[in-house]
């Protein structure tokens, strides 16, 4: 199975590149800057998507080991890759909007890496009496059915790659596609993660709960800014 996995991680990978680099093709920017804001994107991503791991083990963090080793959120992945693309574009002087470019092609890339999810076996949820539970190997005894919670976030994220095209066509909402399916999620990750075996901490929440209620007014922010912004 590991085979196959790494094939739709990398086909993940692959679409949501393709996806991209034919969606700017459009922007009025040098294709370094493109390739630039791509690493950007790509490298905050990979740090966001490490860094919870990283703030809970101390020890990996100062060996700097704990970036080399398993676990990834895809929650923090696609935030960090946003801030990424802003402290690029900041450093390189770009000032025009780019967000509704990564938006299908993200939303898609991680369809498919829910795919991958499911393959591997990893981000399964609670017990479940549902006839549609999977027992998933890797969760240990015993051998209960679970919700395949990655199977109803690869439906989440293709539903929401049909939304975003829809709203791209009417024109509707122009330069914030990205922070529309950036607080989608978030509220949709809230939701979910209350058939998910995380830990909870105050209130019966947990941590990936409790980041989404930092970060859904974040963004809330961040698009209130930008749509004051354009009207000036």
């Amino acid at each position: 199975m590991n085979w196959l996995y790494t094939i739709v991680m990398l086909s993940s990978i692959v679409s949501c590149a393709w996806l991209l680099r034919r969606n700017q093709k459009k922007l009025d920017l040098h294709w370094s800057e493109k390739l630039g804001i791509g690493l950007g994107a790509f490298i905050g991503a990979m740090i966001g998507a490490k860094l919870p791991f990283a703030l809970s083990d101390w020890e990996g963090l100062r060996s700097g080991l704990v970036w080399f080793s398993h676990g990834k959120t895809i929650l923090f992945g696609i935030v960090g890759g946003y801030f990424g693309v802003e402290y690029t574009k900041w450093g390189l002087g770009i000032t025009i909007k780019t967000g509704d470019t990564f938006a299908v092609p993200v939303a898609l890339g991680v369809a498919i890496g829910r795919l991958g999810c499911f393959i591997g076996g990893c981000c399964y949820g609670k017990p479940t009496e549902l006839p549609w539970g999977i027992v998933f190997d890797q969760a240990g005894p015993p051998p209960v059915p679970r919700h395949p919670t990655q199977l109803y976030e690869f439906a989440f994220h293709l539903l929401m790659v049909g939304i975003l095209i829809v709203i791209q066509r009417r024109g509707i909402w122009p330069g914030q596609l990205l922070k529309f399916y950036l607080i989608v999620y978030l509220i949709y990750r809230f939701a979910s993660e209350l058939i998910r075996p995380e830990p909870t901490f105050w209130f019966g929440l947990t941590a990936y709960q409790y980041a989404t209620l930092l970060l859904i007014p974040i963004f809330g922010y961040l698009w209130h800014r930008d749509a004051v912004r354009s009207t000036i």
